[in-house]
């Protein structure tokens, strides 16, 4: 669990200044710990009984670091969300001021020219090909 939290601090860390690719690059060792933290987990569960009357202090020490994850998990996800909307609204504005500069102007004002097939100027060009 500690080895989790770690990477997930550093993809978070990477993230928030823009070395997206530094981040994503924890991706493979990030899945194969919360896979071993999913195991951990479950063999936690199935044991909760002796756990709890033969250490209990254990499973106190480990609700305590289970809760000290869980936010560092919520922090994680808070930084991908964010990067991920600032990401999808760089790719809406390019594609908006493409699609801007595609289109005609008639007396300064944008027009969309009109099509037999019901589609504007936006729709970008057809292409077929006849090789197979």
């Amino acid at each position: 669990m500690s080895d989790l939290e770690t990477v997930l601090a550093a993809e978070c860390d990477h993230i928030k200044v823009g070395r997206l690719r530094d981040g994503l690059s924890l991706s493979e060792r990030k899945g194969a710990l919360a896979s071993a933290y999913l195991q951990g987990l479950e063999n936690v569960k199935l044991n909760a009984v002796a756990l709890a009357r033969f250490a209990p202090q254990g499973v106190a020490a480990l609700k305590a670091a289970h809760q000290r994850f869980t936010q560092s998990v919520a922090a994680n996800q808070t930084v991908l969300a964010t990067a991920r909307t600032v990401s999808e609204g760089l790719i809406r504005s390019l594609a908006d001021e493409i699609g801007r500069n595609r289109a005609p102007t008639v007396y300064g004002a944008p027009s969309v020219a009109p099509s037999p097939y019901g589609r504007g100027t936006s729709s970008g060009p057809l292409v077929l090909s006849r090789s197979l």
